[in-house]
């Protein structure tokens, strides 16, 4: 492995649409120690669109099958191409024997997730799971909180990802043909639910409601997951496009005081602008950082929006961290920051509550 000489590690990123021009692409080459190598598109527009931004060494494939034949000369595989093809590609790329990072859901099923595991075991691989909300502003204050105990025991947790979309925009994220893996479930649904399995634990039950409210809409878009995790804590998650009026983000109650935050962490809309960690925001250190304004509370018997309760510094949020910890993984044998085993367990939770929403029934896992 070309990182084991100190010189950056080669990636060859599958994919240029939203994921791979937004988030990874942008991340991978922020980050010390890896180098953006190729990418895999056949659009001549985001081919240069890539390339005004990464220069004019970039290479690029048509197809992951070209990446396989030169394996030696790549270090690691991120697959953001969509979610259809993920299990595939990421077999295939194992089997050329390359560490593979793949976009959110890493599969369709938990079993397909584990056969993954189990190959990247076999072959001695990393296999990593692109989970950027865990390092979301807000997330990372949670835990925070509940680490320093700050609200006691835990007793409920309400995760509210909502949007207004009320016009559909079509493409495969929206299609209703279950081969293509869309649907807020398995989109915004893999993020709540992997934040909650990271705070509070295995779950024990699941129950859903999963709707399809607006006209033209052939997937759902306004779902709603109650867990109940093994410690007992409850945790209600709600993902939505179809939402006029927004909840709080979070909202986490405990024995002795509750924490209650609006609003979304601010790095996805500033990738999308075009800033980049390091770069725009000025240094590392105010990257992700949001303002006073937008602070959550923590405090007991009093809603925080008529005051109640002391403002909780954010802590600034840190997508850079993920790949500088698959990066140590790979140069160092750092641990795994998102491994294929916890993405099985939030596709567990995922498949019951599919079933419970289509059945109308609590799933117990």
């Amino acid at each position: 492995m070309t990182g084991m000489t100190g010189t950056p590690l080669r990636v060859g990123l599958v994919g240029y649409g939203l994921a791979g021009s937004v988030f990874h692409a942008p991340l991978i080459a922020a980050t010390e120690g890896l180098t953006l190598d190729t990418v895999v598109t056949s659009n001549p527009e985001r081919q240069e669109q890539a390339r005004a931004e990464f220069g004019a060494g970039l290479r690029f494939a048509a197809t992951p099958d070209e990446l396989w034949a030169r394996a030696d000369e790549l270090d690691l595989i991120v697959i953001a191409s969509p979610n259809k093809t993920h299990v595939p590609i990421a077999t295939a790329a194992l089997k050329a024997g390359l560490p593979v990072v793949v976009d959110k859901p890493l599969a369709g099923t938990a079993a397909e997730a584990r056969e993954l595991a189990a190959l990247a075991d076999e072959r001695g691989l990393l296999l990593s799971v692109f989970q950027n909300r865990r390092w979301d502003n807000d997330f990372l204050t949670v835990r925070k909180l509940l680490a320093e105990g700050e609200l006691g025991d835990v007793q409920r947790f309400d995760s509210r990802f909502e949007r207004w979309r009320p016009q559909p925009k079509g493409g495969w994220r929206e299609s209703g043909d279950p081969a293509e893996i869309g649907g807020l479930l398995y989109d915004l649904g893999s993020h709540v639910v992997d934040q909650a399995l990271v705070l509070f634990g295995p779950a024990t039950s699941v129950y859903a409601e999963a709707d399809i409210r607006r006209p033209g809409a052939q997937t759902d878009d306004d779902t709603f997951i109650a867990i109940t995790h093994a410690n007992g804590v409850r945790s209600h998650l709600y993902v939505s496009a179809t939402t006029a009026q927004l909840g709080p983000r979070f909202r986490v109650l405990g024995s002795q005081a509750g924490y209650v935050k609006y609003g979304l962490d601010p790095q996805e809309a500033d990738l999308r602008e075009g800033k980049r960690p390091g770069t725009d925001a000025g240094s590392d250190a105010e990257w992700g950082v949001e303002p006073e304004s937008l602070w959550g509370r923590v405090g007991s018997g009093e809603s925080p929006l008529t005051g109640g309760g002391r403002p909780e510094p954010t802590l600034p949020g840190a997508y850079p961290a993920y790949y500088a910890a698959v990066a140590a993984a790979l140069r160092d044998g750092a641990p795994n920051p998102v491994t294929a085993h916890e993405a099985a367990a939030a596709l567990d939770v995922l498949e019951a509550a599919r079933r419970s929403a289509r059945e109308g029934v609590v799933v117990s896992l």
